[in-house]
């Protein structure tokens, strides 16, 4: 355990700076709002309680909430992917630019320029940056969801945090070999492969993969089946590898707030983290993996477009949408 101990302090060194990106986030916020007219603002912002908060959707929708890229000025379009820049860690960034870039390939395989566009992404800011009664925002399109939400003084919510490629692996044109969820994909199958290895034959609860994660679109997550093995019956060894695969979700974001993130699914209890498998092991067949610990859940899948389409997720039972936050708040108030 002691090693595994070490491998969460390489992730966690820097916990109690967690609300120094709710401060550069505000003021980037504040800045992109900054530089749009009256109609493009009236669409970018929103009340706080406005019910398109929680209207979580990573599949291409007609309509959604929020000023699109594509109806802003090259200055602004700057100014909103300095929002993400303060809050995700140079990897995640990259990881959304690359899925936003796509969409490009799609528009080429599927002769649909006006279906699939790169700049199809949409800006939503929920409430006034700084309100200590709460305030967010939202990056989101097809394939990408990503909420922010803050109550003063309480650490943030990032969650729902969806991320998807289509393709998973680009086979053809210039982007070709690019994967962007690669590191999810191949830890993941590296850990059941070795747990089939070691005779944990349990890690396999089914042969047939879901079309898509359980916790699909829905406005709450909620706790799954207790699928698989528990990492508390892991080697040393698989656990570490286990806590790798968080740590890549949860490195979307900055180190401050992947360990705060962390430092809470620790203190929930590492063995108490279940990992399943269903599908096949193969690379280029179909898969789907959980993993759930009493507070939270990451899931992935890759079936759609002969299994190379991935949709992988990452929520919280009680913070989605910093629900825990805002009830530690109301609490506190009253």
């Amino acid at each position: 355990m002691k090693a595994l101990l070490l491998c969460l302090i390489s992730i966690l060194p820097l916990t109690a700076k967690e609300n120094a990106p709710a401060t550069s986030t505000a003021t980037a916020v504040e800045a992109f709002l900054a530089t749009l007219d009256a109609d493009q603002r009236t669409k970018a912002a929103m009340p706080f309680d406005n019910d398109a908060r929680e209207n979580y959707r990573y599949t291409p929708q007609e309509h959604r909430a929020g000023l699109p890229i594509k109806e802003m000025t090259e200055p602004q379009r700057a100014a909103a992917m300095k929002i993400l820049d303060t809050v995700l860690s140079e990897k995640g960034t990259l990881k959304v630019t690359q899925i936003m870039s796509l969409e490009s390939v799609l528009a080429e395989i599927e002769k649909k320029p006006d279906f699939r566009d790169p700049v199809k992404y949409f800006v939503s800011i929920f409430g006034t940056p700084g309100d200590p009664k709460g305030w967010g925002w939202r990056f989101e399109g097809h394939h990408i969801s990503l909420n922010f939400t803050l109550v003063e003084g309480k650490k943030p919510s990032l969650t729902p945090s969806f991320l998807g490629t289509n393709p998973a692996e680009v086979r053809t044109g210039k982007l070709i070999g690019l994967r962007v969820l690669a590191a999810e994909e191949d830890l993941s199958r590296a850990l059941v492969t070795t747990l089939l290895a070691d005779g944990k034959s349990a890690v396999i609860f089914s042969d047939s993969p879901p079309k898509d994660v359980f916790s699909a679109e829905n406005r709450k997550a909620t706790l799954l089946d207790p699928v698989g093995i528990p990492s508390g019956e892991m080697s040393e060894t698989q656990r570490k590898a286990l806590v790798q695969i968080i740590a890549e979700y949860l490195g979307r974001y900055r180190t401050e707030l992947a360990a705060a993130d962390m430092a809470k699914i620790e203190a929930a209890g590492i063995d108490k983290i279940r990992f399943g498998w269903s599908g096949s092991v193969k690379p280029g067949e179909a898969y789907y993996y959980r993993i759930q610990g009493p507070s939270f859940l990451i899931e992935s899948v890759n079936i759609q477009n002969n299994a190379n389409h991935i949709h992988a997720v990452y929520r919280d039972f009680e913070g989605d949408f910093g629900h825990d936050i805002l009830a530690e708040h109301l609490k506190q108030e009253h």
